[in-house]
């Protein structure tokens, strides 16, 4: 929320399969081995740093590495992403999971990347870090991979209600103490991502992910105070979920993200003056000529307006999306907001 001369941008999924530099890094090892390797998730973050003037890193990681802390195996299979051999099936399956997670035994390796980037990045831009929410989590978890419709694993919140509370909270705890530590590691600012959210309805957001995405912020913010760490900046990505924004506004979280469906007025409406947006170029108009891409990002910011706001995409970088459009989008950003606050 401080005044800034230019609006600050960075990009999900910035370190990734668009960069041939990051093919080339990630080309002779597993993904989840990257994942595992402080010193290749360190080079992966700062690779697209090297390209763009970024107003921040975000660590290359995973949500998924969450579930592997729980005692879940996670492949990624190409051509296919992410997948779960053995995916929780019946609420019996849940007796599996380890109920008690030493967040640095199991995920010291990121807290390892987190301080080696932070380091690296000698302090020119802030350093995020991330987790996936519970719901999101959760519904990979059960359907054992992507699907279009979640059915399974909202098949559960019908079916088995408690078991899925039991679930979520189990996943809330373990996230909470992930992010403490990865703020202990050196994380300047926390990014929240619900990524299904628009599987859900109202009613059901409201009962089996709002509860548990405000629980994180409360937790997150009370253990940092303990522990006498910084209070960095939280924000969350509730992607679909244009429902809850007022919701997500008030959830304490600093910064609400949001997917390219909402018009930014109608978001600014609903979040009020002391929320800082951030978001929601449509990824797919990275594929438009340069100059349209400027066009598109000068109304994208004057519909935000270029204070308590962080310009990004409305959902990751696709792996076919060309470097020079991505350059022309953060450059775009720069220009036409420090026009704006010079002409304002």
């Amino acid at each position: 929320g401080e005044e800034t001369e230019h609006t600050p941008v960075w990009c999900m999924r910035q370190a990734g399969r668009y960069l041939p530099e990051f093919r080339e890094t990630r080309a002779a090892q597993d993904f989840f081995a990257t994942c595992r390797s402080p010193k290749l998730c360190c080079e992966l973050t700062l690779q697209p740093l090297r390209r763009f003037p970024l107003d921040a890193a975000i660590i290359f990681s995973d949500i998924l590495v969450v579930p592997q802390a729980l005692g879940m195996e996670v492949v990624m299979v190409p051509g296919k992403g992410p997948t779960f051999p053995e995916p929780l099936k019946e609420v019996e399956d849940l007796l599996k999971l380890r109920q008690k997670v030493d967040v640095t035994a199991e995920l010291g390796y990121v807290f390892q990347a987190i301080t080696l980037t932070r380091h690296s990045l000698e302090g020119k831009v802030p350093l995020i870090g991330f987790s996936g929410a519970p719901w999101t989590l959760m519904s990979y978890m059960i359907e054992g991979g992507g699907s279009t419709t979640m059915s399974k694993a909202k098949g559960w919140l019908y079916r088995h209600p408690e078991a899925s509370h039991q679930l979520l909270r189990l996943l809330a705890d373990v996230v909470t103490d992930y992010l403490v530590g990865q703020v202990a590691a050196g994380a300047q600012a926390l990014q929240l991502f619900e990524s299904h959210a628009g599987h859900l309805g109202p009613e059901q957001f409201q009962e089996f992910a709002l509860p548990y995405i405000r629980d994180i912020a409360r937790g997150v913010k009370s253990k940092l105070k303990a522990e006498a760490l910084p209070l960095v900046p939280m924000i969350v990505f509730a992607k679909d979920a244009h429902y809850a924004l007022s919701d997500l506004a008030q959830a304490g979280y600093e910064v609400v993200g949001l997917d390219w469906t909402i018009r930014p007025q109608e978001a600014r409406a609903q979040t009020g003056k002391n929320i800082t947006l951030q978001g929601n170029l449509d990824p797919c108009a990275l594929y438009a000529p340069k100059e349209k891409i400027g066009e598109l990002v000068k109304k994208m910011l004057e519909g935000f307006g270029t204070q308590r706001y962080i310009a990004n995409l409305g959902h990751g970088l696709y792996p076919d999306m060309n470097p020079e459009h991505v350059g022309a989008f953060v450059e775009a950003v720069h220009a036409h907001s420090r026009h704006i606050n010079k002409h304002s």
